[in-house]
């Protein structure tokens, strides 16, 4: 017979249902959720006690695990197309420092509280931990020809090499409006016909972005120069970068849009309405680290979008914790209310990712895994330590 764990907080947090004050949970051995209720409900045998408010695993569903090498190599403030050109230029190194940093970032990330992360791969280089990791991975296979339509094919040959050799649940995606021309998004849209995918996009980050869709200017046409690149072919749309994307991607598809944070009340209004299946993935320390600003948050909850979190990588955050990012939207905008913010960390996550069947909340049957943090008067966090019960 399993051997089964009552576990008790003062409070706790399935996410689909009420808080539960001095609730317990019953897990077995393998973390199965086998019960779940208020104190009362359960003899008081055996029964696990701890101070704080237990969680479920968090998802993080926006990182870049294989350029963790290259953590502290960039300083913050440069603004995007600074930071992406160093990334090009500085993101080679030496296989055993690239592999001895992403086997530490997948270790900071479990002792983190995270269970499940949307893994941006352009390398091969993740393969081997994520064949072994306990981490559950959907694994987004970024295609890009920099707005050179005749480049399409050749991309997308490119990294269908990398798709075929990446294990577990994966997609082959565009990396962004600014980056994949429309044959590519086309291209991209019929190969990713099967069922239970997510397509994620980088989405309206930073001004010249939105100045290149406008009206085919900023900083992006020098951005292209340097490749030598020009973008005499290229129309622009006259509206969003977000409305270019959405002409081509498939609403039938999960589409998370991750960082936003030029994201307007309108965008957000025209993707619901484009697609039910719509998340928004805000990372807030990494749009802090490159381009000091965050999205408005509040433009979101109006529209009772469904967010989630994510962490980008090590080249643009201090740290991969989904705990830490939920602390700075704490502190620079804490209308978010509490409860909102771990549903976007646990269930929101899950069910971008096409995990919520087996994590993202405290239900019979999940395996979600169980974290314990510490609160104050359940409406702030007051410590970044996280302590992992299963």
């Amino acid at each position: 017979m399993n051997k089964v764990r009552k576990l008790q907080a003062d409070l706790v947090l399935p996410i689909v249902g009420e808080p539960i004050i001095n609730g317990i949970i019953v897990i077995d051995d393998e973390g199965t959720i086998l019960e779940i209720g208020k104190e009362s409900l359960f003899q008081r045998n055996k029964i696990e006690t701890f101070k704080g408010t237990m969680i479920p695993g968090l998802v993080n569903t926006h990182c870049h695990l294989e350029l963790s090498h290259m953590k502290g190599l960039i300083p913050t403030g440069t603004n995007l197309i600074p930071f992406i050109s160093t990334v090009v230029r500085q993101r080679a190194a030496d296989q055993r420092k690239i592999k001895t940093a992403i086997e530490k970032a997948e270790k900071e990330m479990i002792r983190n509280g995270i269970v499940a992360v949307g893994d941006i791969s352009n390398t091969t280089d993740t393969v081997d931990i994520k064949n072994k990791s306990k981490l559950l991975f959907h694994s987004f296979i970024e295609v890009f020809d920099l707005l050179v339509e005749e480049n399409s094919d050749s991309a997308l040959k490119q990294y269908q090499s990398v798709y075929k050799q990446m294990p577990g649940k994966k997609s082959i995606v565009p990396h962004a409006p600014y980056s994949v021309s429309p044959g590519l998004m086309r291209k991209i849209g019929s190969y990713a016909q099967q069922a239970n995918i997510t397509i994620s996009l980088h989405n309206q980050e930073t001004m010249p972005e939105l100045e290149l869709f406008k009206s085919k200017s900023g900083d992006f046409i020098k951005f292209y120069e340097s490749f030598g690149i020009n973008l005499e072919n290229f129309n622009p749309v006259q509206d969003s970068s977000l409305s270019y994307a959405l002409e081509h991607l498939d609403p039938n598809h999960r589409t998370l849009l991750v960082h936003n944070t030029l994201t307007t009340a309108k965008d957000i209004k025209e993707a619901q309405t484009w697609s039910g299946k719509i998340f928004w993935a805000t990372c807030p320390n990494a749009n802090l680290y490159i381009e000091n600003r965050l999205p408005d948050y509040r433009l979101f909850l109006e529209e009772n979008a469904k967010m989630t979190i994510g962490t980008d990588s090590l080249t643009s955050n201090w740290s991969l914790s989904v705990l830490d990012e939920i602390q700075t939207i704490t502190k620079l905008q804490s209308f978010v209310p509490f409860e909102e913010l771990f549903k976007w960390a646990t269930i929101n996550g899950a069910q971008a990712l096409g995990f919520d069947d087996q994590l993202g909340s405290f239900e019979v049957g999940k395996r979600p895994g169980v974290n314990l943090i510490q609160t104050n008067k359940q409406s702030s966090l007051r410590s970044n330590k996280i302590q992992i019960l299963t």
